[in-house]
């Protein structure tokens, strides 16, 4: 799946190094093979993406688990890949839109169909259900991790946005790809026409200029959009917190794993 968003994000960097179609293209170019390093990128990026979901399918089956908690961990898979991929197509259509005609809640819709089903709740029900979990410790984890992986995409939104760039190393890339994460919805919403006029001069513009790129920066702070944000992320945080300590179905020595889980994903700084 992160193969293929980086390809639909014209990504050129995951995790401090090259996106496997950047790294692929790269490859063809050095070796001066025949035909186009780009095309060659997007093909062996689009493949490689494919073969990894039979391998997480055979390595689903062949967990050490009763046969029925198999069946049940790979129906939440299935449901897994259905919802991101709804998000996905969601996100695809936000950035087609007018930044005015895209609401906060169809941002918020975006991050838990795409981000929060497949970063935490997913993965956690997954090894819940091979470990024999039952039916309300599901419940909790489902809220708990729908609240932590929106979280989680709203800071994921500040650090692409550029905001703390030199402790995550990322650029402001959301900002000249054009999303429409909520630090541009609420901006959008609150600025001045000469606000938006910034914004609009660095949405979908992939050469502007760093300057530009640092103005709209700027609108996403004045306006107040960068601490609604951080309001947003502390308050999923302490309610996904808050339901974890009151939580009867899960152990209380596991709560303190799930607290980590939850600073590595919302207090990160890349």
């Amino acid at each position: 799946m992160l193969i293929h968003d980086d390809i639909i994000d014209h990504a050129e960097e995951r995790r401090g190094g090259p996106t496997v179609h950047r790294s692929m293209a790269a490859l063809h170019q050095r070796e001066r093979r025949v035909g186009s390093s780009e095309d060659y990128g997007l093909g062996i990026g689009i493949t490689v993406g494919d073969l990894e979901e039979p391998f997480t399918v055979e390595a689903l089956l062949a967990a050490r688990a009763p046969p029925a908690a198999r069946l049940a961990a790979l129906a939440e898979y299935v449901r897994m890949t259905r919802l991101t991929a709804y998000g996905q197509l969601l996100d695809i259509r936000n950035g087609t839109l007018d930044p005015a005609s895209v609401r906060e809640e169809d941002v918020l819709t975006v991050h838990r169909l795409k981000s929060a089903v497949y970063t935490v709740v997913s993965p956690m029900k997954i090894g819940a259900l091979l470990g024999g979990a039952v039916e309300r410790r599901l419940a909790d984890l489902e809220a708990i991790g729908t609240d932590l992986g929106i979280a989680f995409q709203l800071r994921d939104d500040v650090l692409g946005a550029g905001f703390d760039a030199d402790e995550s190393g990322k650029s402001s890339n959301d900002l000249v790809e054009g999303k429409r994460t909520l630090l541009v919805v609420r901006a959008w919403q609150l600025g001045s026409e000469a606000d938006r006029a910034r914004l609009a001069r660095v949405l979908g513009n992939a050469t502007a200029p760093e300057e530009d790129v640092e103005r709209a920066r700027e609108v996403i702070r004045s306006t107040g959009s960068l601490d609604y944000s951080e309001r947003r992320i502390s308050e999923l945080t302490d309610r996904a917190l808050g339901r974890l300590s009151r939580s009867r179905t899960i152990r209380a020595g596991a709560k303190p794993l799930v607290r980590e889980i939850a600073d590595r994903l919302v207090r990160r700084r890349a």
